[in-house]
């Protein structure tokens, strides 16, 4: 149980979210609820509004492969702890430099208050690869994609720049009550890999999980981040369906399955955190 003077220490924070989307504007509202200060970002204006009325300090922030535009600065001013969630989206808009983005941002981080910093990353970092199928943190990255090779590039420049410190959340994939992958599966055919496990994580696990860290102090590491167990995609993704009452998918089973188990167990000893949604 946390000291008096702890929880008054922690009523002192400020804590600034670049990027209150899916996953960020639910944790500012959780963190506001837990009696801290929040200013966060979005990229859009009609967002603005939302965000102040749920007790967030708004800030307009646009990152572009130039310049980031807006007020950065006001968004960082006077808070210790970061949390930097901003996708990178290379699939949508191909054109996009997120190193880049970083880089540019990064100058901005060292010279404000910012001493702490959450990067929400993505276990796409790894490569499925069937000779080391248990994904854990020593394992090497070898990303396959371009947004899981930026993403590694960014947390090796965080974590060498010693003006913050850095800790590096690789997400498995992302779900909630008003987002799921089966969702997208639904009605499918001839979909790929049947046999791999799956791996995701809840969003409200992902929002105790950056509490956590930020509570506890853990700084300067790297965390895997997926629930479990971890079923066959063609199991789970069928049961999924058929609990929503949505249109089966179907898997093609004369296919070899290649994927990675992601595992977890560093960030459940460490913080001693038990995950709230299975799969």
């Amino acid at each position: 149980m946390q000291s008096s003077s702890k929880k008054q220490l922690r009523l002192n924070k400020q804590i600034s979210i670049i990027g209150c989307g899916w996953l960020g504007l639910p944790l500012a509202k959780q963190l506001i609820s837990n009696g801290l200060r929040v200013k966060g970002s979005t990229t859009s204006i009609e967002k603005l509004k939302r965000l102040q009325s749920v007790d967030i300090e708004p800030f307009l922030v646009q990152f572009t492969n130039e310049r980031i535009n807006g007020d950065i600065e006001g968004c960082l001013q006077n808070s210790e702890v970061l949390v930097l969630n901003v996708p990178p989206r290379l699939r949508k808009n191909t054109t996009t430099n997120f190193i880049k983005q970083i880089e540019l941002l990064i100058p901005y981080i060292e010279s404000s208050s910012i001493k702490k910093l959450v990067f929400i990353s993505s276990t796409s970092v790894y490569a499925d690869d069937e000779s080391m199928p248990n994904i854990t943190e020593t394992t090497k990255p070898n990303p396959e994609t371009e947004s899981g090779k930026q993403l590694l590039i960014i947390e090796r420049l965080l974590q060498a720049n010693n003006n913050f410190k850095t800790t590096i959340l690789r997400f498995a994939g992302l779900f909630g009550e008003d987002r799921h992958p089966a969702t997208f599966l639904s009605g499918k055919t001839n979909i790929k890999n049947p046999d791999a496990p799956v791996n995701l994580v809840h969003q409200q696990d992902c929002i105790d999980i950056i509490i956590s860290i930020i509570e506890n102090e853990c700084w300067n590491t790297v965390f895997n981040v997926a629930t479990s167990p971890h079923p066959t995609k063609k199991n789970y993704y069928i049961s999924v369906c058929k609990s929503k009452k949505l249109p089966l998918p179907e898997f093609d089973q004369h296919s070899i399955s290649k994927g990675k188990i992601i595992n977890s167990s560093k960030l459940v000893q460490i913080l001693n955190y038990t995950f709230k949604t299975n799969l």
